[in-house]
């Protein structure tokens, strides 16, 4: 999957050591502060969404950025995907819905220049990023119900099905 077909544009919200979570307000074309995360939780990675998808919570899909570097709201990146975690969540009335999380490297990083799979990068980081959100969804009363993990292929797929008309 070392191809055109697994790039994706990704647009930060929220950069790599954040304790705070932004998210890009489309009427009015700002990012907005959400909300504060818990004393010393922090964003592993930059965190954003790719533009022109529409994922199973009426959102743009998600995706963590692993790179050496963070940058800042509102920066456009241009991505490798590598992965996702199927996720399900229920909404507040507990009905459930799938809010995956995919996992993207910039196409200009200079250390995970080889990184084209999920199933590359080092299992305790992956134990890492899942125990994050799952911490994270935890912090709004929603649980991270892991279906499976995906690799590049996979998550590209959904991806793929996910595009909107604008895409």
């Amino acid at each position: 999957m070392e191809g055109l077909e697994n790039r994706v544009t990704v647009i930060v919200e929220t950069p790599r050591g954040s304790g705070h979570k932004y998210n890009y307000d489309a009427a009015t074309n700002q990012f907005r502060l959400k909300k504060l995360l818990p004393a010393g939780m922090v964003f592993p990675f930059d965190f954003g969404f790719i533009p022109n998808t529409l994922g199973g919570d009426g959102d743009p899909l998600d995706v963590l950025v692993i790179s050496e570097i963070g940058t800042f709201p509102g920066c456009v990146i241009d991505c490798r995907l590598i992965g996702t975690f199927k996720v399900e969540q229920d909404d507040h009335d507990g009905h459930p819905y799938r809010n995956d999380r995919f996992l993207a490297v910039p196409e200009v990083s200079k250390i995970f220049t080889g990184l084209h799979d999920a199933a590359q990068l080092p299992p305790s980081l992956v134990d890492q990023i899942e125990a994050f959100f799952t911490n994270y969804s935890r912090l709004e009363s929603k649980e991270f119900k892991l279906i499976e993990r995906l690799g590049a292929e996979g998550a590209m797929e959904l991806v793929v099905n996910a595009t909107t008309e604008a895409g």
